[in-house]
């Protein structure tokens, strides 16, 4: 009985370890496309911050807080609603974030109406944050895509 849990524990684990995996690295990817030509500037924030730093540590926040959201979804029966969930998650944080770099690192520093930072972030995140959340989705519910063919 007690190897049964612990197989349990293992198995959640891993499977929550795969897709905080998968969403860093994917979130790490998405920060350095999407914003990346801003990683030279100061941030307003933290003089001393480096873009790399900030690109690490958003992903671990991303990483950690959708792996335990997504490890829950799994409950819910349908599986198209689970994938339109996760997507929605994807592009909502990471446009969050690509924003606060922006904000951070560029508007700050000057003049930009909210307007207009909605649509540079839009402009340099949009192909990034889909191209991205798609190859992340599909490769989080590998398994779900291949059992359903």
């Amino acid at each position: 009985m007690e190897r049964l849990s612990k197989d349990k524990i293992v198995r959640f684990l891993r499977q929550i370890l795969f897709v905080a995996a998968i969403i860093f690295a994917a979130s790490f990817l998405q920060f350095y496309w999407s914003m990346g030509h801003l990683s030279e500037r100061m941030s307003s924030s933290c003089l001393e911050c480096w873009f790399v730093e900030d690109a690490f540590y958003m992903s671990s926040i991303t990483a950690v807080l959708l792996a335990i959201i997504f490890r829950f979804l799994n409950k819910i029966r349908s599986k198209i609603f689970i994938i339109v969930i996760q997507f929605l998650l994807l592009i909502t944080i990471w446009s969050f974030w690509d924003y606060s770099v922006f904000v951070d690192r560029e508007s700050s520093w000057s003049t930009y109406l909210f307007n207009e930072e909605l649509y540079y972030v839009g402009t340099y995140s949009i192909l990034p944050i889909l191209i991205l959340s798609f190859l992340s989705i599909f490769l989080i519910n590998y398994k779900l895509f291949i059992k359903t063919k």
